[in-house]
């Protein structure tokens, strides 16, 4: 029999238990998305929506990080080509609307590093398990760019509306603990428990009635349907801020490790920086 998930090679996948995949991002520099691992999450959730085999998806990442984002070369590419942007936000909402849409639960297993393109799965996992010194960060006003990708469609029903703004506006980062207590992920555990309970919760869901969980996600999940035009404004705002000047001198803060000075660029081209 082909494999399914064969197509989607910058991904591993593994079944460490009845009903479960496991897909785990594995790749260097701290799991980066780069833009053939950014176009397989998008794609992935079709394939396994229609998994028979599969009955609930545990996510996580290998090593020392869950993600750490996308890479600096994918994000200059995304600043200097416009036919880049749109394929790149294509992808982004399919991903969005993908783990959205699955009808197999969910679960992320969140350690270490948990940004960007990696970020958008872990919270929008119907159930997130996270690392109590996992580092979450939304970082994209630092980069220059609007918060758009998954955030403005769930942070703000997950956390509330201030706590929403103050870490998308500020990019500050939570830790595991810290997000649990404002209710951005469903629960945090020790370090070193994380993975085994994204299992255990996985392997429960995989051995529940399939057809209640799956009708129970759907049905919750027109809370971020009823938010799907603020997502695409966002998203607009977000991939259109690519073309502009602050992602310039995000982009090089980023590189350089150091603060990024955005007073005074917006008189700029972006050629001129």
């Amino acid at each position: 029999m082909t494999d399914p998930y064969a197509a989607f090679g910058s991904l591993t996948f593994e079944r460490p238990a009845p009903g479960v995949l496991r897909l785990v991002l594995d790749g260097p520099h701290l799991n980066a998305v780069d833009p053939k691992m950014h176009g397989e999450l998008a794609d992935v959730w079709r394939v396994i929506d229609r998994d028979d085999q599969t009955r609930a998806v545990l996510v996580q990442g290998a090593g020392r990080a869950f993600s750490a984002g996308g890479t600096f070369d994918s994000i200059e590419a995304l600043a200097e080509d416009h036919a880049v942007r749109a394929r790149v936000m294509r992808e982004a909402r399919d991903m969005v609307y993908g783990v959205m849409n699955c009808a197999k639960p969910v679960v992320s297993a969140i350690h270490g590093p948990a940004v960007g393109a990696g970020l958008v799965i872990g919270m929008l996992a119907d159930i997130s398990i996270a690392a109590r010194t996992a580092k979450i960060v939304d970082g994209h006003t630092r980069l220059g760019v609007a918060a758009g990708d998954h955030a403005a469609i769930c942070w703000p029903l997950l956390c509330g509306m201030a706590k929403a703004k103050y870490y998308l506006l500020t990019c500050e980062a939570l830790t595991g603990e810290e997000a649990e207590r404002i209710g951005l992920v469903s629960k945090c555990v020790a370090d070193e428990d994380v993975h085994a309970e994204g299992l255990r919760v996985a392997t429960a869901l995989a051995a529940g009635p399939a057809s209640a969980i799956s009708w129970t996600k759907r049905s919750l999940n027109h809370w971020y349907r009823i938010a799907q035009p603020i997502f695409e404004a966002s998203l607009g705002l977000e991939f259109f801020g690519f073309g502009g000047h602050e992602v310039v001198e995000g982009l090089a803060a980023h590189r350089e490790k150091r603060t990024p000075d955005f007073e005074g660029v917006g008189a700029k081209h972006p050629l001129d920086l």
